[in-house]
């Protein structure tokens, strides 16, 4: 019976994004259109689009297993904070003047951004540089989790799953855009917002009711704890749990496929509308994630661990939570986690494939590229960098004894925000940021992601590091956090002492703030 309801809802999924793809392809025919979906995305799409993007697999099996495990509810803490902060405060604080700054600029991507607001090629491609590094782990990181899911119902290969969500991905991206990606976005949200509730229920009711299950929790023992350690307010680690909280909620600030969304919202109101879809999304996919994550300890006598060192297998709890679910609710649960992790992977890609093409090959060229030309090879690397996460996927769940993979998805967040958060931060809104101290947050932030891998690799010893630079590096989490931050600050210091930009020229980007416009007078009184 699972079987069947299973292959059913994922034979109508599959159907629905392939034609989607296929109905927006007229939106796809130039540059504008493809990367942007011509700067006119609606509110509904673009808040979707940001959020689809924001969440995955990583943060339904990956996140929610390992930190609701360690910090029981207080893991909930984590999906407030990514609609606080990841959402709401970016949309409110980065929302509107990026759209404002790159139509001005006619800067279609990150690095783009960079190479015109510092008027540096050298800044645009070695942005562009780090993208290519460390996106595509981040990207092969999306399929983690779909095995131990799709296990419950169907006796399939891991390479096969992992080959037909980057085929059926591939095809709508290739065909319709951005403006597939948002639209299949918007469907795969719904899907994620209906399915995250409905196992929220189940798995409550399948322990007792929430009074009851908070009860058992709040029995389980932890270090330096009788009993509540994973029922209180802030949980059993605080401090970590805070790191936690600043990496996946400050972090999207510094992330190219988020910030990019930003491009192509239509208009101000849009902008309003945007900021409150995507904050309840938020709520209720992450909160609930979390809030889901934080019963896995209930189930400890289900999950699986690692002979070795006995720890749990994080990747394992929330398929554990959901095998004694009902064959409808495990349906919506697969096509709830492919929804989201197809979601992200079209967005990195196609973040990836129009940086790389844009801002690496098209400067290249000795003569001037068409924009079919440019579209054409902006399809032929998503091809690629799918084809290439996939392979690595692959190739980890087959070697899981090369630990270089892993290590290197665990520290690309952080490199990626480490370097771009504060230069792009700081690009919007102060006129001083000079190119030497955005150079330096790039150093900065990929220095850091270098050390924290080769700590984590064993390569080094830091139990002589003493005990500050022995936390940073504890975990990529920690040296993550530390890289957002120290850029922050790095970047206003750097340029206090560093060649100025040229006043007129700063001027002038910065005048598009200033244009005047008409708005009714329920937005602004005369």
């Amino acid at each position: 019976m699972t079987v069947v309801m299973c292959s059913i809802l994922l034979v109508i999924f599959f159907a629905v994004m392939i034609g989607v793809g296929f109905y927006t392809r007229k939106h796809a025919t130039d540059v504008n259109g493809f990367v942007l979906g011509g700067r006119s995305v609606g509110p509904w799409l673009t808040a979707f689009a940001f959020g689809t993007s924001y969440f995955s697999a990583v943060i339904f099996v990956g996140y929610a297993g390992q930190f609701g495990w360690k910090y029981g509810l207080a893991s909930t803490w984590a999906g407030l904070g990514n609609a606080f902060i990841g959402s709401l405060l970016a949309w409110n604080i980065l929302g509107r003047r990026t759209r404002i700054m790159t139509q001005k600029l006619d800067a279609k991507t990150m690095p783009d951004f960079f190479g015109k607001r510092f008027d540096s090629t050298a800044l645009k491609v070695a942005a562009s540089v780090i993208v290519f590094i460390f996106l595509i782990p981040y990207t092969a990181s999306l399929y983690n989790g779909l095995s131990s899911l799709f296990g419950l119902v169907f006796d399939l290969p891991y390479w096969v799953v992992i080959a037909v969500m980057a085929v059926l991905t591939g095809v709508y991206v290739i065909f319709g855009g951005y403006m597939a990606t948002a639209i299949n976005d918007f469907i795969q949200g719904i899907i994620m917002l209906f399915g995250i509730c409905a196992v929220i229920g189940a798995v409550i009711s399948d322990n007792g009711g929430l009074l009851k299950a908070t009860q058992t929790l709040s029995a389980v023992p932890a270090e330096g704890w009788t009993g509540g350690a994973f029922t209180s307010f802030f949980g059993p680690d605080p401090l970590a749990l805070l790191f936690v909280v600043i990496l996946t909620s400050l972090g999207t600030w510094g992330l190219p496929q988020m910030v990019g969304k930003f491009y192509a919202i239509k208009s101000e109101k849009d902008i309003h509308k945007g900021t409150v879809i995507s904050t309840i999304f938020a709520i209720i996919v992450a909160g609930g994630c979390y809030f889901l994550g934080g019963f896995g300890r209930l189930y400890a006598d289900k999950i699986k661990y690692n002979e070795a060192t006995g720890a749990p297998l994080f990747d394992t709890i929330i398929p554990s939570m959901l095998s004694t679910l009902s064959p409808i609710l495990i349906a919506i649960v697969i096509v709830l986690v492919l929804s989201a992790s197809m979601s992200t992977l079209s967005s990195l890609v196609l973040t990836s494939s129009s940086t790389f093409t844009l801002d690496v090959i098209k400067p290249s060229m000795k003569k001037e590229m068409t924009d079919k030309k440019q579209v054409f090879i902006m399809r032929i690397f998503i091809v690629f960098f799918i084809l290439v996460s996939a392979v690595i996927a692959i190739f980890k769940d087959a070697n899981p004894q090369v630990t270089f993979i892993a290590q290197m998805m665990g520290v690309s967040w952080g490199a990626l925000a480490g370097a771009f958060l504060a230069p792009f931060l700081y690009g919007l809104y102060w006129k001083g940021i000079t190119k030497a101290s955005v150079a330096v947050c790039y150093v900065w932030g990929c220095a850091m992601a270098v050390i924290q891998l080769i700590v984590t690799l064993g390569k080094v010893d830091i139990s002589g590091w003493g005990t500050f630079l022995s936390y940073i590096f504890k975990s990529s989490i920690n040296s993550g956090v530390i890289a957002m931050v120290g850029g922050l600050i790095i970047v206003p210091i750097v340029s206090l002492f560093t060649k100025k930009p040229e006043k007129k020229v700063v001027d002038n980007m910065f005048s598009c703030f200033e244009e005047k416009v008409e708005v009714a007078k329920k937005q602004a009184l005369d």
